[in-house]
């Protein structure tokens, strides 16, 4: 198991939690004073009142929550973000209204969650070609619906 050192900011009330024992990721709530207003297609940084300190090796990836999304159009602009292991500063979250109704989040909701994983850094090869394979350059959609 890894290790996640937090620094708690003066405007956090609430650490990162698992809500449940089956969680991947855990909650980041709004570290806010007053409600934010996100009007259609408005886009916003929501400060967490955390930074963290990830051990070598490892990533954050800051992923919207589903409910959320589905529920309300909220989402991340990047959709899922990634906190590399030497960022030491503020962790924010960029959230974007996709709905046609006014969104607003108040201060310690829970707006998106946070998961831990292992990451390699790739040594690159430059290479004349790349081996064939079935596929090949078949991009976006060339694998059909079924």
């Amino acid at each position: 198991m890894t290790v996640l050192k937090i620094e708690k900011l003066a405007h956090n009330r609430f650490l990162p939690e698992y809500k449940t024992e089956g969680a991947a990721g855990m909650d980041l709530c709004a570290a806010v004073e007053q409600p934010v207003v996100l009007e259609p297609l408005e886009r916003a940084l929501i400060p967490t009142g955390i930074k963290i300190e990830l051990e070598h090796g490892y990533e954050a990836q800051v992923r919207p929550r589903s409910g959320l999304s589905i529920k309300h159009g909220i989402t991340l602009i990047n959709c899922v973000g990634t906190i590399d292991e030497d960022y030491r500063g503020e962790v924010c979250i960029p959230v974007v209204n996709l709905s046609n109704e006014t969104y607003t989040i108040m201060p310690d909701e829970r707006i998106a969650q946070m998961i831990i994983a292992r990451v390699e850094q790739a040594q690159i090869e430059v290479c004349a070609e790349l081996t064939e394979t079935c596929r090949g350059t078949g991009g976006f959609g060339s694998t059909g619906k079924k």
